[in-house]
């Protein structure tokens, strides 16, 4: 990595990420899209968080699906109350109410390591941007009965991602769980859970199912990594496919 790059990642990397899950009303997604990347990127890096990215789901019209970054718990709780409580929101939160049913699946993660965190060394595209990126970002979720030892740490890092790099995925970042107290028990998170959670990218929708394709005829994904992660999770994975919104800084 190059000294450019370097201070790029370092000045873009998060210790403490929320992942956002939005269920919406039927036909308000674009509503709150507008409404979030003109009025709710810029005003909460204001006051000290860092907003990766923003999505729509493609399995789910009525889902919106967003992360932002804090540089420690600490200084998340002080940057919410700086946002809820002051005038952005106070000036917005209604019509940003009025599009949601559902906001509470929120999840607090942390990276595996510093350098398995997103490094966002692109811009972010200003505000008159309307043009839908074709990049895909992918959410695969793990869930297990325990927290997430090295073990499994190491069988993703020596295993599982160069056999998903091999396929054409681009692996972003992963994390683990956060597992520290929700400090700003005004937005709730989901808590006592166990999970490892990473995020790839595609060119487009047909670079993915290409992914997939090969995966499912790959003799080592097909026996000693399912092997694996069947003995290792207390479920299926659950996999997100989201497609950026314009002004989204992430977008593979």
């Amino acid at each position: 990595m190059n000294q450019s790059k370097a201070k790029s990642t370092l000045k873009n990397y998060s210790p403490v990420v929320e992942l956002r899950q939005y269920t919406l009303h039927p036909g308000q997604r674009d509503v709150l899209i507008e409404l979030f990347d003109k009025e709710f990127v810029e005003s909460q890096e204001e006051v000290g968080m860092k907003i990766i990215g923003q999505f729509r789901d493609l399995d789910d019209s009525n889902r919106f699906v967003w992360l932002r970054g804090f540089p420690d718990m600490q200084r998340r709780g002080e940057a919410l109350s700086a946002f809820y409580f002051g005038p952005v929101w106070k000036k917005h939160r209604e019509l940003a109410n009025s599009t949601m049913v559902d906001s509470s699946n929120a999840l607090l993660l942390r990276p595996v390591h510093s350098n398995s965190s997103f490094s966002l060394e692109n811009e972010r595209p200003p505000y008159d941007a309307n043009d839908v990126p074709k990049e895909l970002v992918v959410i695969t979720t793990y869930y297990f009965d325990v927290p997430v030892g090295d073990e499994f740490i190491k069988f993703f890092e020596d295993s599982l991602k160069p056999e998903l790099t091999a396929s054409g995925s681009r692996i972003l970042a992963y994390f683990v769980t956060e597992k520290s107290e929700n400090n700003f028990p005004q937005l709730p998170v989901r808590e006592g859970e166990n999970l490892f959670i990473y995020f790839s990218s595609f060119m487009n929708e047909k670079a993915y199912e290409e992914h997939v394709n090969i995966l499912e005829k790959s003799e080592r994904w097909q026996g000693a990594i399912k092997e694996v992660l069947e003995s290792s999770l207390n479920g299926k994975p659950e996999i997100k496919k989201l497609s950026p919104t314009s002004r989204s800084q992430l977008r593979g």
